[in-house]
């Protein structure tokens, strides 16, 4: 059994445990929004924070979000590309900038995945995250200026940064209009005290 938490909707936190198998399962299938049940009240939740041992492969504390099924999350959604783009067969190389998008959408409407068709890509040309489609009530924060993909010329230097600048999307799922907890951008003053240390 693994320990974990529910919260949210400024309503108490209760402690739960859920099967160590049916979590995993859970999780490696993709699953966003589930339904729990709590002593005949069904609560729809998000996976919010996942905690794992360091070998990857048990789940050692979850915390789960409750949601209405009605309101809009800004969330992180991973981009899969699709098909074989021409170029790449004529030799250019695949840069893949943006590897996950943040988009806006329905608690109830989380995509799996961003699908990204790259059959028409010949060497030099991209796709600008203006040019993706998307399920519909989903909208993308991310920059439409941006590249998602692109076929580089053979023996052109690839751009592996994934982040464009000032597009830092969040690391957790997050209800439009919640405030940062506090002690989420923590980490700086020690990354600052060990440069310190080594001047």
């Amino acid at each position: 059994m693994v320990p974990g938490n529910i919260y949210g909707h400024k309503q108490e936190t209760i402690p739960l445990t859920v099967p160590a198998a049916e979590l995993v399962h859970l999780v490696r299938a993709g699953a966003r929004v589930l339904d729990v049940d709590l002593d005949g009240k069904v609560e729809k939740v998000l996976f919010h924070e996942i905690q794992w041992d360091y070998l990857g492969k048990e789940v050692l504390h979850v915390d789960l979000l409750r949601v209405d099924p009605n309101e809009t999350l800004t969330i992180e959604v991973k981009v899969e590309l699709k098909g074989t783009a021409p170029g790449s067969l004529s030799g250019g190389v695949i840069d893949h900038t943006l590897r996950t998008l943040t988009v806006e959408c329905l608690a109830i409407q989380i995509p799996d995945s961003i699908v990204v068709k790259i059959s028409t890509l010949e060497i030099g040309d991209s796709l600008h995250v203006r040019d993706l489609e998307v399920p519909p009530n989903t909208r993308i924060v991310n920059n439409p200026d941006a590249v998602v993909v692109r076929v580089a010329q053979p023996g052109a230097e690839i751009d592996l940064t994934t982040t464009v600048a000032g597009e830092e999307g969040p690391a957790q799922p997050e209800v439009i209009g919640r405030k940062p907890a506090e002690g989420e951008e923590g980490a700086e003053p020690e990354k600052e005290k060990e440069k310190e240390k080594k001047k």
